[in-house]
């Protein structure tokens, strides 16, 4: 079982994963963030809560265009937290910005899927990655 962090900020896009974790029977635990200092604040807990996240087996699902904290600058203060910079991130965007993707290889992402897709597409495209991942957690 994979703790997925969804950092996303429009209710659409969170619905359509959600949609396509029940329609791909994918069973690993979603948690939602609406931006990217949200997201820090689940994975990292603060001195009297702990974070909402397991800390084993973390996958984060991240758009690139959030408000209060950008995708890229969420990747940046993740990779500079020694306790978080190991966790995998896969951009998940409506962004084929050029720019936007070399940030994002450039700060290590695991990998970078457009949005985009039709939902049956999607749907498989979601289950991949929740296998794909599943299966790097096992080894």
């Amino acid at each position: 079982m994979i703790n997925i962090l969804l950092i996303e900020d429009d209710d659409v896009d969170v619905m359509n994963v959600q949609r396509a974790f029940k329609k791909g029977d994918i069973t690993s635990s979603l948690f939602v963030a609406r931006d990217g200092l949200e997201g820090l604040e689940m994975l990292r807990g603060n001195s009297t809560i702990p974070s909402v996240i397991p800390k084993g087996q973390r996958l984060i699902l991240l758009d690139v265009h959030l408000p209060k904290m950008s995708g890229i600058e969420f990747l940046q203060a993740l990779r500079d937290d020694p306790n978080l910079r190991r966790i995998p991130v896969v951009m998940l965007t409506t962004s084929n910005e050029e720019g936007d993707r070399f940030n994002a290889y450039n700060l290590n992402v695991a990998g970078y899927i457009l949005k985009s897709l039709p939902f049956a597409a999607f749907v498989d495209m979601m289950a991949t990655v929740n296998k794909y991942w599943s299966l790097c957690e096992m080894l």
